[in-house]
């Protein structure tokens, strides 16, 4: 039984939970939670809890690594992905990350990698809201790959950033032209796809973004095209909340575990 903790205890990681709750994950065993905010890892201990399932609540990561766990899913934010991830795989511990915005980052990215090999463990960039990771590793590998990225969002959710004002709930605006790179530098926690994409392909200085705000759209819009001489593959993915995201955690532990891998 590979034992299982989960960082961040929002919505993402309420539903990885849950698919242990409902023995979706059955070769794992869940023994801790952490989350910055106290209370919300409490909440869902108590929820898991009435579901049968008894697991530790932690008050720190040292905590939370202290309880030896085969993996970790963290569900919380590109700069908890960046300090968690050294000290999870020296303990031994691999890591499914939903925030791959941490791997914009080249150095971040290379040193990430060297010391999961030193540790003999992996980190694994689940798809999050996008996904056609393995057409877009085969098309890359093909050579002379080029790719660009579509993101639309309702204006509700660039509220909070620098480029949301009133008149984008009554015009079409094309909001942000750039890199994946410079994406996720702009919306920190609002593009991590873009990253995953572009991390399955030409990476964050060569994967083109642009992000569109649409009045009345709701949920996103994540459109990836990749080509080269001989292919052109689209990936076009709606949804209408950010749960794919945490189910993409779901389908990568069952494939961690599986005989035959998707």
């Amino acid at each position: 039984m590979n034992r299982l903790v989960i960082v961040g205890c929002g919505r993402l990681g309420t539903i990885v939970a849950d698919a242990v709750a409902q023995g979706l994950l059955p070769e794992y065993e869940l023994v801790g939670l952490y989350s910055r905010t106290t209370e919300r890892a409490e909440a869902l201990g108590e929820y898991l809890a009435h579901k049968g399932i008894r697991c530790n609540v932690c008050g720190s990561l040292e905590e939370l690594l202290a309880l030896r766990p085969d993996y970790l899913v963290e569900a919380a934010s590109p700069a908890c992905m960046k300090a968690i991830t050294f000290p999870t795989l020296a303990a031994g511990c691999s890591i499914v990350t939903l925030s791959i915005g941490a791997f914009a980052d080249d150095a971040f990215y290379a040193e990430a990698a060297e010391a999961a090999r030193k540790a003999g463990r992996r980190i694994y960039l689940a798809s999050g809201a996008t996904g056609g990771f393995d057409v877009l590793r085969t098309a890359t590998l093909m050579g002379g790959a080029t790719a660009e990225f579509f993101n639309e969002k309702g204006p509700n959710g660039l509220r909070g950033t620098d480029v949301y004002d009133e008149s984008l709930h009554s015009e079409q605006r094309v909001v942000f032209r750039g890199t994946a790179k410079e994406a996720i530098a702009k919306f920190p926690t609002r593009v991590n796809v873009t990253v995953a994409a572009s991390r399955a392909s030409v990476g964050p200085d060569n994967l083109k973004v642009t992000m569109q705000s649409s009045p009345y759209f709701r949920g996103d819009t994540q459109r990836v095209e990749i080509r080269n001489s001989e292919v052109r593959a689209v990936v076009d993915v709606y949804s209408a909340t950010p749960a794919i995201a945490a189910w993409s955690v779901v389908a990568v532990l069952q494939n961690i575990t599986s005989p035959i891998v998707f």
